[in-house]
C-alpha cells in the first residue's frame, strides 16, 4: 500500500486548508495511507479530507504526547524529536505533496529531493529544481501514480 506524505504549514488560511483537505480526499480514494506531521494547518486539512473519504492517516508528532495531534490522525506516532521528525515523515512516504509551508516544509522538501523521492508542489516554494509543480488538488492526485512509477524505474 502506498504511503503518501502531505507536508505544509502548521497554520494556514482557509483556502490552503481546503486545498489540503481535497488532497487528503484524493489520497484516501486512491487507497493510500496519508502520512504527515500530525499537527494543525495543512496537516489537519489533509487528514480531515482523508478521514472524510474513509482513509487512514499517520501523524508523526514532534513531541512526546499523542494528545497534541490533530483530531483526524488515526495512527499517532510520538517521537519527541522536534523538527528532526521531518526526516521520519519523508522516509515513511513513497511520494510527498508539499502544500504552501514555511521553513519546516522546505526542510522536508530538501530531504525528499536529496533522497530521490518525488515531490509534488501545490502553492509551495517556487522555482525549485526537482519539484513537480501543479495548480490544483486534482492535478496533484493525478500526478502521483506516474511519479511513483518513474521513481520505481530509477530504483
Amino acid at each position: 500500500m502506498k504511503m503518501i506524505g502531505v507536508i505544509g504549514a502548521g497554520n494556514c488560511n482557509n483556502e490552503i486548508y481546503e486545498l489540503a483537505r481535497e488532497v487528503g480526499v484524493g489520497i484516501a480514494r486512491m487507497g493510500a495511507i496519508l502520512v504527515c506531521g500530525g499537527l494543525g494547518g495543512v496537516m489537519e486539512g489533509a487528514c480531515r479530507g482523508a478521514c472524510e473519504a474513509g482513509g487512514q492517516t499517520v501523524g508523526i508528532l514532534p513531541g512526546p504526547d499523542r494528545a497534541h495531534t490533530n483530531q483526524y490522525v488515526t495512527i499517532p506516532i510520538v517521537t519527541d524529536l522536534g523538527h528532526a521528525r521531518n526526516i521520519l515523515v519523508v522516509r515513511s512516504s513513497d511520494i510527498l505533496v508539499a502544500i504552501s509551508g514555511g521553513y519546516g516544509t522546505l526542510s522536508e522538501i530538501s530531504i525528499a529531493l536529496k533522497l530521490g523521492k518525488p515531490v509534488i508542489g501545490l502553492h509551495t516554494w517556487p522555482n525549485m529544481e526537482g519539484i513537480h509543480y501543479v495548480t490544483t488538488p486534482e492535478d496533484a492526485i493525478d500526478a502521483i501514480p506516474s511519479l511513483c512509477l518513474r521513481r520505481k524505474k530509477a530504483d
